[in-house]
């Protein structure tokens, strides 16, 4: 075990949990997405029969999300009115919105918990809005909160999720590949329609993504528990079962 590849952008702080990973263990750990996120254009946009001023309220479950709905008004020539209002999944995401709004002077509600189904009670104060959710074409269709409460709201497709092409001549060559979304697996299997998987372990988020993992006949290795929350605790986990070695330390010099 020499090389993990993890399908993810690289982190861009130097204290990811990841980076402790290559200083505790004879390993390099290589970030490369397999797949990328590109927005709709205005023209798209509009082939759904949707008119962002029609909507008094948009519901954002990401920061993506955001980027391409600001980016959609700006492309249509739409200038968001102040009385606009914002209900996101968390106090995160609803900070990002400072990116392209003075957020002290807007409507901006979030779920404490980052939770959608926090955001209903919010939402049921706020009736008489008019709802959009931007999300992406890759979205689940499967009922969430906001159907299960009856809250009347359209989604609005504004960014797609897309393979990100590997070179002709740019080889698999890892020892482990981590994935995060059922997208990236369905990327592995369109750039290498020949893989084999034999000795390369590999790790997967989410149900969805695991279903995507065997679904493509993949033998899963790691995965997210609640003894290992995150994927580098998973990714530990398993140098720790297939006993890979401390990574030496350089002695200390006098």
């Amino acid at each position: 075990m020499k090389r993990i590849l993890v399908s993810q952008p690289k982190p861009k702080t130097e204290k990811s949990p990841y980076y402790d990973i290559e200083k505790k263990y004879d390993v390099e750990i290589i970030f490369r997405p397999f797949i990328k996120v590109e927005g709709l254009s205005a023209k798209e946009f509009r082939q759904q029969r949707l008119m962002i001023p029609d909507y008094t309220a948009v519901i954002f479950t990401a920061r993506t999300a955001i980027d391409h709905f600001f980016r959609l008004c700006k492309e249509t020539r739409y200038t968001v009115p102040d009385t606009q209002k914002y209900f996101c999944v968390s106090e995160a995401v609803a900070n990002y919105l400072q990116k392209y709004i003075i957020y002290r002077k807007r409507k901006i509600f979030f779920a404490e918990s980052g939770k959608l189904e926090d955001l209903v009670p919010l939402i049921q104060k706020h009736n008489k809005e008019t709802y959009m959710m931007a999300v992406s074409d890759v979205h689940n269709d499967q009922p969430n909160a906001l159907d299960e409460h009856g809250i009347t709201y359209v989604k609005a497709i504004m960014y797609r999720t897309v393979s990100n092409d590997f070179g002709p001549d740019e080889p698999l060559d890892y020892d482990m590949l981590c994935f995060f979304s059922p997208a990236g697996v369905k990327s592995l299997m369109t750039n290498f329609p020949d893989f084999k998987q034999d000795k390369i372990a590999i790790a997967a988020m989410g149900n969805s993504t695991v279903e995507a993992v065997k679904d493509a006949g993949l033998k899963l290795d790691a995965t997210i528990t609640p003894e290992t929350p995150s994927m580098p605790a998973a990714i530990e986990k398993y140098l720790k079962k297939k006993k890979v070695p401390l990574r030496k330390t350089e002695p200390e010099q006098d």
